[in-house]
Order: structure tokens, then sequence, then C-alpha cells
């Protein structure tokens, strides 16, 4: 006989009773007439419950879901007959919730398989789980004749009496009847903003949430006790679906089970897989013909196509459906993009600058020049051979289009511009917090997690063993202490390993260049320096790329161990660890070239050498600003095609056609079954679990990095990144509108850590472009010449004074070239670049009193350009309020209007009682003047009469 594996839960006070596990009936031995007939009455019922949206009734709606994993035991049999026998012992000791087979334990001598056991000892604890469900008042309907086999969910509903406490415990504000105006601008500023909006009237979104309002409902706490103030008059739209489903979440983290002294909420439960998913459901449909207009329809639309992408985000929709959290990320990532246009458009000026004077730069045509004839010493020993500056003329010529006095100025504006953009940032969450009613929010202490329930479990376990009184255990620092060493060795470790890998390119950059030296033929020759930076930046994102995966994986790991409280103090540990991890992992290469490569050469004579045979590497003539500026531009791009793009686009996409695989595997044969139209709960299952926002803001924080921290180096970097979030924005909207289950709506007020940290980039962005500047590009040394040792005022000359001589006949034994006469003529002096005495002078190849004025000189610059710019940045802080006159104004105009709402309600309660003791008073007096002899002797009846209106 084929099972019915339907469950249903109906109110108490329409069954009295909660719950009725058919399965669980059958087994015991009641028969399923009742339940095929009632099963009957309906001809399409999936119709009626619109395809899993509502209950099998068709007026409940469904708020959660949970889902588990359920398979026919060989144990069924003895499970039931033990049910049987223990069903009357259960119903005495609790005749509310008859839950079939609670109470029942199975003996230590049973010969079931262990696999068996556990999958009963499951059934058991979701059985309890949902009877402790039902008596927190939600109802609970089951479904386990779906399409996808072993697959069982538990359908979940919250009627309105339990949505209210809810909301109440919760202090969910909520919109009331009163409605006041919302202050206008006037005169010129009215027009201007008219103006505005009729200019960008076609790049807004066509929802009704972005229109702009002129008024507004006063929101007030929820209270049961005052819902005469709030618009009840549709009770069923009044809680929207994103805040039920958050008010069932809440139940579900808040009710246990606590079997075997194990007290387990949802997440304890999905960690020991009694439950396999727990979600709440999308809307609706997306796409396909006669869908039903919704909101999830609407966002894809208006917002989740590449089609919009010229349009503002319909941020409040966003927030209606997804919840605050996720709002205020697609918010921010909105301002950070607004933000870059300026960058952009200033940056692609500072650049065509350097395109418009690269012929008018004297240093380069100098080093282009070939009468100039300056010979150069050899890039390494032996293979290599004297050569011609002339030959450097096309890396000097790209050097000027970063390296310019424009660049100079384009840090100073990036870094009022990340003051300004943070400050911004605070007024629109000003802006978005009142209109999305979060004035006055603070975040509560969220439950414990899973992971520390059971630590501390085992922790009281251990002392209760050792017979010792205990009171509520928690983990301490000695508890901890293993964690924490872990993290440290561990941390530590990872930074190494990024240093070695760096290290490790760096020896290959020097072996590949030498083994290029050699080679017979002169193209390969002169394109050795071309040829060993593109390999070794391409070998280096590959790495970067490999290892931000393993760090991610690495620092989810280390957090695990630590075993933190709560949810929230696990997503800030967390972040803190894979974004130092992965800081590291992404700017070490780029750290390398811009303040270590070509420091610590030597000279020729006398050069250092990595395991005495290779050379330190040199920067190019024209300085590593160039090197600098392919390294960055090549991994901020390959970072944000291949792992922000790519992997985003095409990982989901694989992981849903491997789900679609082993669904199909595990289908019935029955025609019929596969023709049926899915569940929207069944829909929703396929879909990839929210794995949170760390990835999401990890990438723009990194990419925030790459705009600000060198962007004296490259001037295109915030167009690139413009560019890139474009289609980031409507990559992630796709992504969370068709290809995840809906998320659990998450009130915030910010975004938390992430602001600390964007304003710690900002910081650190003002020093590392002060020592770029200084010590990486020739601006400096440029400054010194021009006002120092410049004969007539001008550039002329100045590659000259950069380079220093060398006699040949210094070279030590076995590094002189092997072929000397290469150029066609016998070299006597070579020249390098460096600040070094000439070889006639007493103290030959010394430091030279340049090199010292030179050095004083960018750390003087490096002083004052972060100092000034330090004090431009506060000085912006300062003048721009955090939050909105106009903002401030509103919340203070709805704690007088609610001020005054509470008055009237007062005065009308003390008119009413006054109006109570008039007619009591009067009636007192008609009860003196008829019955004066009862007054008189049963005046303590007239008393309790008189006492009646303060009763009332």
């Amino acid at each position: 006989m084929r099972v019915n594996k339907k469950y249903s839960c109906l109110p108490a006070e329409e069954k009295g009773i909660h719950i009725i596990n058919i399965r669980a009936i059958e087994d015991i031995g009641y028969d399923q007439h009742e339940s095929t007939l009632l099963n009957s009455l309906s001809k399409n019922p999936d119709a009626d419950c619109k395809y899993g949206l509502y209950f099998r009734d068709g007026k409940r709606k469904v708020d959660y879901i949970l889902v588990y994993h359920y398979k026919k035991s060989s144990a069924g049999k003895a499970l039931a007959r033990r049910a049987q026998q223990n069903d009357a012992s259960v119903r005495s000791t609790r005749q509310d919730q008859p839950l079939p087979g609670k109470g029942v334990q199975l003996e230590m001598g049973d010969a079931e398989p262990h696999v068996d056991y556990h999958e009963d000892d499951k059934r058991f604890r979701r059985e309890e789980y949902e009877g402790n469900l039902v008596e927190a008042g939600l109802e609970l309907e089951r479904d386990e004749d779906t399409k996808i086999h072993g697959i069982g969910f538990v359908k979940i509903h919250a009627p309105w009496n339990v949505l209210c406490r809810e909301a109440e415990f919760l202090k969910l504000k909520m919109p009331t009847k009163k409605m006041y105006q919302i202050n206008q601008t006037h005169g010129l500023l009215k027009k201007i903003n008219s103006v505005i909006q009729k200019i960008t009237e076609p790049i807004q979104p066509k929802v009704a949430e972005h229109k702009p309002q002129t008024v507004k409902r006063l929101s007030y706490p929820f209270s049961r006790e005052k819902q005469h103030l709030f618009d009840l008059s549709d009770k069923d739209s009044f809680f929207d679906s994103k805040t039920r489903s958050t008010i069932v979440y809440e139940i579900l983290k808040r009710t246990t089970c606590t079997k075997a002294k194990y007290s387990m909420g949802i997440t304890s439960l999905l960690a020991n897989g009694v439950y396999s998913a727990a979600y709440p459901l999308h809307d609706g449909d997306y796409e396909g013909e006669n869908v039903e207009p919704n909101d999830r329809k609407l966002l894809c639309e208006e917002w989740a196509s590449y089609g919009v992408f010229y349009k503002y985000q319909p941020i409040d929709l966003v927030r209606k459906y997804f919840g605050e959290k996720i709002g205020l990320y697609f918010a921010w990532l909105g301002v950070y993009t607004q933000m870059l246009i300026p960058a952009s458009i200033v940056g692609i000026i500072v650049f065509l600058y350097g395109c418009a004077t690269v012929d008018e730069n004297i240093p380069s045509m100098e080093m282009c020049d070939q009468r100039n004839n300056i010979t150069m010493c050899p890039l390494c020993d032996k293979t290599c051979s004297y050569w011609k500056m002339s030959s450097a003329c096309a890396t000097a010529r790209a050097s000027h289009l970063f390296d310019n006095p424009a660049t100079v100025f384009f840090s100073v504006f990036m870094a009022l511009w990340a003051a300004t953009f943070m400050e911004h940032w605070k007024r629109k969450q000003m802006r978005l917090n009142y209109r999305w009613d979060l004035t006055g929010f603070e975040e509560e202490e969220d439950h414990p997690r899973a992971e520390y329930e059971a630590k501390v479990l085992e922790k009281s376990l251990r002392k209760e063993h050792k017979h010792k009184e205990t009171d509520k255990e928690k983990l301490t620092w000695k508890d901890r202490f293993p964690a924490y060493l872990t993290n440290f060795v561990g941390i530590i470790f990872m930074v190494g390993l990024t240093f070695a890998i760096v290290f490790g390119v760096i020896i290959y950059r020097i072996s590949t260049a030498a083994a290029l030296a050699i080679s017979s033929t002169p193209s390969g020759r002169s394109s050795v320096r071309v040829t060993v930076t593109a390999t070794a930046v391409i070998i280096n994102l590959v790495v970067i790329i490999i290892l931000d995966e393993v760090y991610g994986c690495i620092a989810r790991w280390l957090t695990q161990i630590e075993v933190p409280k709560t949810d929230k103090n696990f997503e800030e540990r967390l972040i803190f660890k894979a974004f130092l991890l992965k800081f590291v992992n992404a700017y070490t290469p780029i750290f390398y070239v811009a303040f270590f490569k070509g420091r610590f050469v030597g000279r020729p004579g006398d050069y250092v050498y990595i395991f005495h045979s290779f050379r330190m590497e040199e920067c190019a003539p024209g300085g590593c600003l160039m090197e600098l500026c392919i390294q960055l531009s090549i991994i901020m791009l390959g970072k944000q095609l291949i792992q922000n793009n790519l992997f985003e686009i095409g990982i989901p996409k694989m992981k849903k056609f491997i789900r679609y695989l082993k669904l199909k595997r595990r289908r019935s044969l029955d025609h019929e079954e596969h023709m049926k139209k899915k569940q929207r709960y069944e829909v929703d299952y396929n879909l990839e679990p929210f794995a949170g926002l760390t990835p999401e803001y990890m990438e723009m924080i990194i990419q925030f990095g790459f705009v600000t921290l060198f962007v004296a180096s490259f001037p295109l970097a915030p167009l690139f990144a413009l560019l890139n979030n474009i289609i980031e924005i409507r990559l992630d909207a796709k992504k969370f509108v068709t290809e995840l289950r809906r998320p659990v709506a998450v009130r915030a007020k910010d975004i938390g850590i992430w602001y600390n940290i964007l304003r710690g980039i900002g910081k650190l962005a003002v020093i590392i472009n002060a020592f770029v500047i200084s010590f990486t590009s020739d601006f400096i040394p440029r400054l010194v010449y021009l006002y120092m040792y410049s004969e007539n005022g001008t550039m002329h000359g100045f590659v000259n004074h950069t380079l220093s001589s060398f006699n040949v006949s210094d070279f030590q034994a076995g590094t002189a070239p092997n072929d000397p006469l290469d150029l066609g003529y016998e070299v006597q002096i070579c020249r390098y670049k460096d600040y070094r005495e000439p070889p006639w002078s007493e103290n030959k190849y010394d430091i030279s009193k340049d090199f010292w004025a030179v050095l004083a000189a960018r750390l003087a610059f490096v002083i004052v350009f972060q100092n000034l710019v330090m004090f431009m940045s506060e000085f912006v802080d300062w003048i721009i309020p955090d939050i909105p006159k106009d903002i401030s104004q509103q919340i203070h105009k709805e704690k007088v209007l609610m001020v005054e709402v509470f008055m009237r309600e007062e005065q009308g309660k003390l008119q009413m009682l006054e109006t109570w003791k008039e007619k009591d008073k009067k009636k007192g007096e008609n009860c003196n003047n008829h019955s004066p002899r009862l007054s008189r002797s049963r005046s303590g009846s007239l008393s309790s009469c008189h006492s009646y209106p303060l009763d009332v």
C-alpha cells in the first residue's frame, strides 16, 4: 500500500490537536480513508495552494520551510509496535500534543542497524521540535509526496496572534494611522530639484517605492495594547512576507529540542543534520507566461537585468524584499559606484595630460636622443653586454604617462575623494535609516551559535562527571587559548607563505632574465625586460587567485575553532582574518615593486647576490613606476575579470547543473509524476543557499584598495573599477533574485565593521601614495635638480645628473662581459643609475652628497604631504555633518508628533473617566434621595457603588 506522506496541522481552536503525522498513524494501525477523502475533495490542490505558496486550504500563507531527508528503515514496523504500546502513556501525560513516537526509547540490545537508529533518532528530534513549535503558536503542514525523492518539507505559517506577539517582542516599528507632511524645499532649491527630477526621470526605476513621497506614516514599535493606533484594515498585508519570515526565524532560533539534555535550536538541528535546510520562500516565479505580478518579478525586470544598467537601483524595493542588511549593501555599492564617476573623469584627464606632454618631456627626450651616446653597464654578469640608453626610449616615454606632476595632484584629489565618499555614505545611511524606520534601533544580543552551545555542554558534562556543582557555564579565554595560539601561528604561517611565494617569483624573474640574456637572437635580448615582467605578473595573478580561495577557507576554519558565541562575533572575526590574509596576498607583489625592487642592488663591481649566484634585479632606466603600473593594472583587471565575474557566473551555473543531474537521477520513472508542476518550496530548494555578504563586501574592499592605495601609479584605476561595478551590481542582483534561496531578512542600521576597514584603507592610502610619489617616482629628484643643480632653470641635463660612472677595469673577477666589443667599440667608462662618487674621486663609488640631498627632500615631502592631506581630509570630515539637516528636522518632528498622539490619547482617557465619575455621582444622588434609610444603615454598599468607576 502506498504511504500518503502528508502532514497537516490546523489551529487548536478548530481541531483540538496540534500535530497529525499521517505516516506514523498508518504505522500504528489507523485507517487512512478519511485522509484520502479529504484529499479528493479538491480537484487541483496544487492550484488551490498556488503551487506551494499557501497551505492546502489555500488560505494560510507559507512563511517558512524546513527541509529534511528521510528513508524507510527496516525498523519501521518494530517502532510502530513500540509506539502503539507507549501511545496510552504518552496521551495521559500530554493530552494536548500526541506526538507519534514520543517517549519511545530504543534499547541497547536491539538488533536494528546503526543507520536506522540514527535516522530514527533524527525523526524523534524533529517530532519533539515541531511539537514545541506548535506550542509556540505556529501552524505546520508536512509534505513528503514531492518530486524530489527522499526529501520532506515542513511548511510553517504564523497566525495573526503570533505575529503580533513577536512583533511586540522584537520592537518592530510599524506604520500607524497618523500621516504627516514631509518638509519640502522652497524657492530656488525647489526649482533645481524639479529640474534634476525631470532630467533623471529616464534613469529612474519604474517601481512605486522609488517615487519621491510628500507624506509619510508615523511609525511606532508595535504593541498589542495600542493596536488602535495602527492601520489594521488589511491584516493579511500589514506584516509583509519579509517581516513574517523574520518573525518565524526568531521563533525557530528560540525554540529548542531538549532530547538527551542537549538544547538544540534550528541552527543546531541544521548543523547536526536533523534538518537539511531552512529558508523562506520567494514570492513567486520571475519569468514565464501568465506569471502573477510579484516583487520578485518586478526586481528581475527593473533591477536584476543588464538592460537597465544605466538606471538607479530600487533600493526601497530591495529592502522590502531582502531586508535592511542586504539593502544597505546594495545602497553602499551604488554610492561607491556613483562616487567613482568623478574620480574616473579626473583620472582620464590626468592620463590625457601625460599623453599630451610626452613629447615635451625633456628627460625622456634626452634618453631617446641617440646623439648622447650614453653607454650603460651590463644588466647581468658575463652573458650580458653593455647597452645604449636610447634602447630604453619606449619605456621612458611610457613612464611619463603616469609619472608627471599631474599624478601628485591626483593623489591629493583621491585622498580627499575617499574622505568625501565616507562622509557622503554616512549621510546616505542616515537618510535610509529615517526612511526605513531604523532611527533608535539598537541590535540586541543574538542567540548563541550551535557550536558554542555544544562546547558549553561538553564543558558542563565534564564538570558533572567530576561531581562538581556548576553554575551556568561559559567559555573563558583559557578554554579558547589553544584556538588563539593556532590562529596566531596559522596567520603568521600564511603571511610567511605569501612572502615565500613572492620571493620565489623574484628568483624566477632574475633567473629568467639571465637565461634570456644568453639568447643568440638580438630580438630575444631586446625583449628580456618586457617578457620577464609580463610572465611574472601573470604568475602572481594566478597565485593570488588560488591563494584567495585557500585563505578564505582557512580563515573560516580558524574562526570556527575559536567558537565565537554569536553569529555577529563570528562574522566580525571571520572578516578580520579573511581581510588580513587577502590584503597581504593581493598587495605583497605590488609592495615589492613599489618600495623594494632596485633598492638593494649594490653597484657595478660590488653587486648584492642571492644564493651567491643571482644578482638582485634593477629598475628600468625610467624608474620602477611603469612596472608598478603594469603590475597593478594586470592584477586588478585579472582579479575583477576572472575571480569576481567569471567565478561568480560560472561556479553557480556549474553547481546548479550538478544539482540538476543529481535530481534527474532521483526522479521517479512515473510520467505523470514527472509532468507535475513543482511546488514553490521544491523549486527554491534547488537554488543555491545564501552564504552571507562577506564575499561580496570583500571583493569591493580589495578593489577600493586598488583604487586608493597606489593610485599615483595608475590614474585609470577608478575608471576600470567603475566599469566593473556597473556589471557587478546587476550580476549580484541577478544572483540574489534568480539563483539564491531567499535570505532571512536581517535588520541593520549600518554596514558594520566594513566601515572601519574602509576608513583604515583611506588613512593608509595617504601614507602609501606619499611614499610612492617620493621614493618610487622621479618627482622629487626632478624638483631637487630643477631648484638646486640646474644651470638654466630647465630639466636639461637631468638624466646625466642621475647617472654615476664606473670604470670597467674595476669589475670583480669573472663578472665582466664575455663580449666587451658587442657595441662595436671598446668601453672604458659605463654608466649606472645611482648617486655615487666617480671613479676618479678620492672616495670612489661612495654615496655622494646629492643622494643625501634627494633623500632629505623625499622624507620632507612625505611628512608635508601626509600631514597636509590628513588635515584636509579631517577638515572635510568636520565640515560635512553626518546627519543631513532635513533628516534631523524630520526625526525631531516625528518625536513631537508621537508625543502629541499619546497626549491626545491620555486626554481622551481622562475625559472618559470624568464622564464616568459624573454619571456615577448622579446615580449616587438619586440613590440617596430614594432610600435615605438604606443610605444610613448600609453605607458600605454605597461606598462599593462609589468605587465602581475606580475599578473600571
